[in-house]
Order: C-alpha cells, then structure tokens, then sequence
C-alpha cells in the first residue's frame, strides 16, 4: 500500500520540480551542442558518400534495426505499480524538466 502524506508529497514534488527543471535547462544546452556535431558529421559522411570513399549497406543497416525491435516487443513490463510508486516525484520532475527545457 502507498502511503498519502501530504508533506511527504510535497518535498517529492518540490525536490522532483526543481531537479527537473536544473536537467531540463542542461538537457537543451546538451541537445543543442549534439545537433550541431551531427549536423557536421552528417555533411562530412554525405561529402565522402559523394565522392566514393564511404559505402552504406542499407539493407543490413535496417535488418539489425528491425531485429532490434522484435526484441523489444517481446518484453514483459509490468508498469502500472511503477508508474503509481514515483507518480509525485515524476510528475514534478516532468513540469519542472518541461520549465528548465523551455528556459534553456
């Protein structure tokens, strides 16, 4: 049984928010600074494409994807306990996360 104590749920909430919001924040700079490395690295992969250097497989490029998501769907989850037991945290986190991604 989980138990419903009101300030207990608020310091989760509260330390989940602001936490949230400090990853949020980092998380854009970080996806920002990843954009641009692989928008370079993309051009310079198209760029040795186009002149013969680099050869892509497609074929087995997607056999290995597809593999990879029949494993995944044959995954037994039980999620609903999960999802009940960090419900105040995660929901603080996530407003706070959605806060600090906006800002940065």
């Amino acid at each position: 049984m989980i138990d419903l104590d009101p300030t207990t749920l608020g310091l989760e909430f509260g330390g989940g928010a602001l936490i949230g919001g400090v990853i949020g924040f980092a998380t854009k700079k970080i996806a920002k600074l990843f954009a641009v490395i692989v928008g370079v690295q993309l051009m310079a992969f198209r760029y040795l494409e186009s002149q013969g250097i680099v050869v892509v497989d497609w074929n087995r490029l997607s056999a290995g994807i597809l593999k990879t998501q029949e494993r995944t769907q044959g995954a037994d989850i039980h999620w609903f306990q999960s999802v009940l037991s960090t419900l105040s945290i995660g929901a603080g986190f996530t407003g706070g996360f959605l806060i600090g991604f906006q800002r940065g």
